[in-house]
């Protein structure tokens, strides 16, 4: 079989930027191919031009053996064999899931009538096929984000299977950041279905910035850093130090920010007696400057706490007692918690922490506005020149606060978002998955801004299901299960493997403590 996608010599420039320089890369037919790099690297880019939503400059393309002329129309992936899963799924959270599935034909049918029990029964046989369990009249908007991921996968490979390579048992699957919002049973779930589309022949182009996974799933993996192919490896020849070098070019070991041992320096928040969603009468304290993580298996409650402490969302009851303030939780809003000193990164920046077409200025001072008026007038050169120090002090790139914050790269729109937040020196910082979709140089300089913060006398709750990440920066590491708080890790017990180990133990320690009463 010749390989299902060979580029040759890919250019593309963005007026003096060169985004892609003589980029070539072959996937193989039934391979699982990673690409890697660095927000910023290309792969978005890269993976436009195969949509057909950018323009190469040069290039040459051929899918499975025959030459295909660039630049391609928009769409013509699917007549090649092709079809994408991006970051955002493309789903429609108000229509059903069968009108999901089959959005592009029901949008083309001639047919006067839609038999929408035939429809059903097709639904229900194409997810049989995959193993999955997904009701076909169910709204979007109600499923869990492990099923609509699924979603767009089988709508995606059903698209790919029915065009003429596709047929012919052929096709390329192109999965851009498809994990970046999945708990590790839904990754593997994934999984499951990305190593069965491969056993068919197809191939997958698997885009991600986590290294555990991609070396997990994948058999080759291509790295592209600043526009360039760095290297091509075979995934179980290569370690993860290997990786990262190729990534971002130099060792990463001096990056990485050492855990402080806490010292005792009193307790300057206590939450009393929290219960509301899965959380049930949850009681824990925090020291000046600590970084305290949260986390468990998928459904423990973990990560909803955050949202309660800022009054996004409101529980049954429960106290904060915030450096000598007492706080009713179920009265608690976002405006009051911000008066309080408390600020909150969701996991979902783009949704509920930023207003994506403003410009990075707008975004970093939202919150301080009240310093830039006089006599009634809204001072933009001052804005322009603060939030640029700001920028270059968390290392937000490019540094013009003139850009649309949308424009931005995931590891900068993160850093761009703790400049807002730091920038007011909160006392209660919340943080719920601050790393996810950043590449991994951007991931260390957030575990240092984390660090910084708490030196200077933050505390800090980060809500995370990344065990890596709560190792890295945790003082001390609380898991839960079943809304309950079932265990503290401490000291040297605060590592990657004690926290995945613990988390996978959580459900039998809930047992034991509801026995013990």
């Amino acid at each position: 079989m010749p390989p299902a996608l060979v580029l040759r010599d890919l250019s593309k420039s963005f007026g003096g930027a060169r985004a892609l320089d003589g980029v070539s890369l072959t996937v193989a037919g039934g391979e699982v191919h990673g690409l890697l790099g660095e927000n910023g690297s290309g792969k978005s880019t890269l993976i436009k031009i195969l949509a057909g939503y950018h323009s190469p400059d040069a290039g040459e393309l051929e899918v499975y053996g025959q030459p295909v002329k660039l630049p391609l129309r928009p769409g013509q992936f699917r007549s090649l064999g092709m079809d994408f899963v991006h970051q955002d799924l493309g789903l429609i959270p108000s229509l059903s899931v069968i009108e999901n599935l089959n959005v592009g034909e029901l949008a083309s049918t001639s047919r006067l009538h839609i038999s929408w029990t035939r429809e059903r029964q097709k639904a229900e046989q194409t997810f049989a096929r995959y193993g999955l369990r997904l009701d076909p009249r169910a709204r979007v908007a109600d499923l869990t984000p492990v099923e609509r991921a699924l979603l767009a996968i089988v709508r995606a490979v059903e698209g790919m299977r029915t065009s003429v390579a596709g047929a012919e048992g052929r096709g390329l699957l192109v999965l851009d950041e498809p994990t970046v919002f999945l708990p590790r049973t839904g990754i593997d779930q994934l999984f499951t279905l990305v190593r069965e589309i491969a056993a068919s022949s197809a191939s997958v182009l698997f885009v991600s910035h986590d290294l555990d996974e991609v070396r997990e799933i994948t058999d080759r993996i291509t790295v592209l850093r600043d526009g360039h192919v760095v290297g091509t490896v075979v995934t179980s020849e290569t370690n993860e130090a290997e990786l990262v070098r190729m990534i971002i070019g130099r060792q990463l070991e001096t990056l990485v920010p050492e855990t402080h041992e806490l010292s005792e320096r009193g307790v300057e928040i206590a939450i009393d007696g929290l219960t509301g969603g899965t959380l049930q009468n949850v009681s824990l304290e925090l020291q000046k400057g600590e970084v305290l993580g949260l986390t468990g298996l998928v459904g423990s409650g973990f990560e909803e706490l955050p949202y309660f402490l800022f009054g996004a969302w409101r529980p049954e009851r429960g106290k904060l007692r915030l450096h000598g303030s007492e706080h009713e939780l179920v009265g608690l809003t976002p405006v009051k918690a911000l008066a309080a000193g408390i600020a909150l990164v969701p996991a979902d920046r783009q949704t509920d922490g930023v207003i994506g077409s403003l410009p990075v200025y707008d975004n970093i001072l939202l919150r301080s506005l009240g310093n830039f008026f006089k006599t009634g007038l809204l001072r933009r050169r001052q804005m322009l020149g603060h939030a640029r120090r700001l920028m270059s002090e968390f290392d937000v790139r490019p540094g013009d606060p003139r850009m649309v914050y949308a424009s931005l790269s995931g590891g900068n729109q993160q850093k761009a978002l703790l400049a807002k937040w730091l920038n007011r020196r909160p006392q209660l910082l919340l943080l719920h998955e601050p790393t996810q979709g950043v590449d991994v140089g951007a991931r260390q300089q957030i575990f240092s801004l984390v660090r910084d913060a708490a030196a200077t006398g933050t505390s800090v709750i980060c809500a995370s299901s990344d065990y890596e990440q709560l190792a890295a920066i945790c003082d001390r590491v609380l898991i839960f299960a079943r809304g309950r708080l079932v265990e503290q890790l401490v000291g040297d017990d605060v590592t990657k493997e004690r926290i995945a180990e613990r988390c996978y133990n959580s459900v039998v320690l809930s047992d034991e403590m509801s026995l013990a009463g």
